[in-house]
């Protein structure tokens, strides 16, 4: 597998890129907010998404797209989280994720959509969630989103997830990798804090819709059950706050 790009993700499938020959795995994309760039950013992967599906075309690789399971897309009331669902996405970063599954889809070439939920793991950069609730936590205040829930899957999950859908071949389909599992914010802020000594004031902002991922088809596509517990985030907090607060302590 060739991968395209250097952060979390691509760091995460280098594992794995031996064993899928003939992909491209395009993890490069857009994955915060930069209000002063943010139309050259999105400019940039689109440029990018079009250049990679273009060379995908041209020598009959097949072209892995990376989009978003998140509250982005999903977060609509009444959406139900499945990979059909019609809802409107709640933001921009809902609409051009969308924006660029249609441009591979459109582009001629081999493709499969992987739409993925909060992926938590050493290795994160401090913008996205854990590391960004750790470093919250730490200082004495964290923001939440009122009634927010977040999905969150152990990037060793989602590589063993990954290997498998490219190992069945399949192409032409977009699916959801995720947990399956919808876990209120409070909670995730409670076991952070409990695993960082802290006892954080919590400001609460807008309300947010409870969004759920369904990983139905993912089960079908990979042939596996893929069931974690109501507990479950609490594992994967474990591992990478404990990485985090390690790293901290050898600075």
């Amino acid at each position: 597998m060739e991968i395209v790009g250097n952060g979390f993700v691509a760091g995460a499938l280098r594992s794995i890129a031996p064993r899928h020959p003939g992909v491209v795995a395009l993890a490069a994309g857009v994955s915060r907010i930069r209000p002063d760039y943010v139309h050259l950013d999105l400019a940039r992967e689109a440029a990018l998404v079009t250049e990679q599906a273009r060379r995908c075309a041209s020598r009959g690789t097949r072209l892995l797209y990376f989009s978003t399971a998140s509250a982005a897309l999903y977060g609509t009331p009444g959406c139900s989280g499945t990979e059909d669902c019609r809802h409107a996405p709640r933001s921009w970063y809902g609409e051009h994720k969308l924006a660029m599954e249609q441009l591979v889809r459109r582009s001629g070439c081999r493709w499969l959509i992987l739409r993925l939920t909060h992926l938590v793991g050493p290795g994160q950069r401090p913008h996205q969630l854990v590391p960004a609730l750790v470093a919250q936590a730490l200082g004495g205040r964290v923001r939440i989103l009122r009634g927010a829930s977040r999905d969150l899957l152990d990037v060793d999950d989602f590589v063993a997830m990954t290997d498998l859908l490219l190992g069945t071949g399949i192409e032409g389909e977009t699916v959801n990798v995720a947990s399956g599992r919808s876990t209120e914010v409070d909670a995730i802020v409670d076991h952070v804090a409990a695993l960082t000594g802290t006892d954080p004031v919590r400001t609460y902002v807008e309300e947010a819709s409870r969004h759920t991922v369904s990983i139905e088809r993912l089960r079908s596509l990979s042939a596996r059950t893929w069931t974690f517990g109501e507990d479950y985030y609490k594992g994967v907090l474990d591992r990478s706050v404990g990485a985090l607060l390690r790293e901290r302590a050898t600075r």
